[in-house]
């Protein structure tokens, strides 16, 4: 048996002696998977076959299917479940879509599964296909999908099922702006999240379940608040923060699990990297007396699932010739990690928005503004391949230039650094303009200092901007974009744009110059 972390290295008593009906069961759980089906590197961007045999990677499907079947023979009552964003974030998304994720996760057994804010980056109709392939349920609690057409009957808010005797019911919870951070459609409405987990919470206490799971694409400060403000939950697994959780990672935001009350919060990071694994004892009465895991790390010493890994060689192979083809080369790492670059200026924001503002400068473009949340991983020194482009820039959103005030770029810049607090994917990382930023004052007032090549703002002057044709839509909040004059959404795909930029810079150099300054 491959050595690991071990669940029981970590306990937590809740109440002392045990009930003769106490119930033990085993959550394995994973968040934010982006479709990593091939092993990632420790920037948690593609990884080389010759590092992979190495044992120097990450995940990928074939890996963490291992740790699963692992875990499942620790312990003889377990549910396998996911805090949500499955899709989006390599090549195989954007050829295959959902049927690769569906493919998978039924082979792993999953129980159920939240819909995560990604899961609509296609529109409802891509969810509702994933929908039909998959042989578990998909639950979101907060929203309102009667007015869709293609979801009003695929998706519930929660879900009861049978394991080891007892009733388990599950909630699943969504980002309440998924309106802002995807593409839902005009007939999705989300609603505040306790609200909604307490009314499921309430409709299944009724049914006589005592024994309540949330599986919540939300954040882990958002979970904190639900499990504060709402009864009857026990268990919350998140999703959306890319928060890990852990008792021996120095670098962790909390404990696994963090206890709020009676309820134990739990997230595993992202990508596969690890997977987590909770063990909870409950009580006669559906009340947690035990509390246990650590998320397990999927790295070199987890081996392979042979049949896994060929299936994913073979639908890799139309994707080949695409990925593997050599852009340039950086003498660098290009930082990409969204808790540097959500929350100042980063060399992969830099890079994105030079290579944004050079494609249009002759065009009368004088800034340029990327929203930190499209910028998915870090490239590492050496060769770099349109694959790890691709999956920095996964979306396949366009170039899109306008024209605005110095006051609604003011207000895009408050937008952007209004959320710096909670790692929110609006950040700015900009090109043609400086700013600097009080992270400390209230939001709407935290940005001064701005100059537009080399001059001050002027509130009043017409500016050139370019953006992706999601800011330019209002995406991540930057509603003051929507009716922005000039508009034009339809340039080329944002990750040809920084390839062609790193070709016509072939020994690239990532840096930062101090154009965003934090007070």
């Amino acid at each position: 048996m491959i050595s690991r972390i071990l669940a029981s290295t970590c306990a937590l008593a809740l109440t002392a002696g045990a009930a003769s009906a106490d119930y033990s069961l085993t959550i394995l759980h994973t968040n934010d998977f982006h479709a990593r089906f091939e092993p990632i590197s420790k920037y948690d961007g593609p990884c080389s076959v010759e590092d992979n045999d190495a044992g120097e990677c990450f995940g990928g499907t074939a890996r963490l299917i291992t740790a699963i079947n692992e875990a499942r023979t620790r312990t003889n009552n377990s549910i396998l479940v996911d805090g949500g964003d499955q899709f989006q974030g390599t090549l195989f998304y954007t050829y295959y879509k959902g049927a690769m994720t569906a493919e998978f996760m039924n082979l792993m057994g999953y129980d159920a599964m939240t819909v995560g804010n990604h899961e609509f980056d296609d529109g409802p109709e891509v969810l509702a296909g994933f929908m039909d392939s998959v042989d578990f349920p998909v639950l979101m609690s907060n929203a309102d999908v009667s007015g869709e057409p293609l979801l009003a009957d695929k998706i519930a808010k929660s879900t009861v099922i049978e394991r080891g005797g007892e009733q388990l019911g599950l909630i699943g919870l969504t980002p309440i702006d998924t309106d802002e951070l995807a593409s839902p459609g005009d007939n999705v409405i989300f609603t505040d999240p306790v609200g909604a987990v307490q009314a499921e919470v309430d409709k299944l206490t009724e049914m006589g379940v005592n024994k309540i799971i949330v599986l919540s694409h939300s954040g882990y400060d958002v979970d904190q608040d639900v499990a504060a403000n709402t009864t009857g939950v026990d268990v919350i697994v998140g999703g959306h923060s890319n928060t890990l959780l852990s008792n021996t990672d120095d670098g962790a935001a909390g404990p696994y699990p963090t206890m709020v009350g009676d309820t134990a919060i739990v997230q595993a990071y992202a990508y596969g990297k690890f997977l987590g694994e909770l063990n909870v004892t409950f009580n006669d009465d559906g009340v947690i007396t035990e509390a246990t895991g650590e998320p397990v790390i999927t790295d070199g010493n987890i081996a392979e699932d042979s049949a896994a890994k060929a299936r994913i060689a073979e639908l890799a192979e139309p994707l080949e010739e695409v990925r593997s083809r050599v852009v340039g080369t950086t003498s660098e790492a290009i930082e990409g990690n969204r808790d540097v670059c959500r929350a100042m200026e980063c060399s992969g924001g830099n890079l994105v928005a030079d290579a944004m503002l050079a494609r249009v400068a002759d065009q009368g473009i004088d800034v340029a503004i990327a929203n930190s949340g499209g910028i998915r991983a870090s490239i590492d020194a050496g060769e770099v391949t349109m694959g790890e482009v691709m999956t920095v820039l996964p979306f396949q959103n366009t170039l899109s230039t306008f024209q605005v005030t110095g006051a609604e770029l003011m207000a895009a810049l408050e937008n952007g650094v209004s959320q710096i607090e909670e790692g929110a994917g609006r950040f700015p990382q900009v090109a043609g303009m400086t700013f600097t930023v009080d992270a400390s004052a209230e939001a709407g007032s935290r940005v001064s200092d701005v100059m537009v090549g080399g001059e001050a703002l002027d509130m009043e002057a017409t500016y050139g901007a370019v953006s992706n044709n999601y800011v330019r839509n209002g995406g991540d909040g930057y509603s003051m974009f929507e009716n922005a004059a000039n508009a034009y959404d339809f340039g080329p795909d944002l990750a040809d744009v920084v390839a062609e930029y790193i070709a016509d810079n072939p020994e690239y150099t990532p840096y930062t110059d101090g154009r965003i300054m934090m007070k």
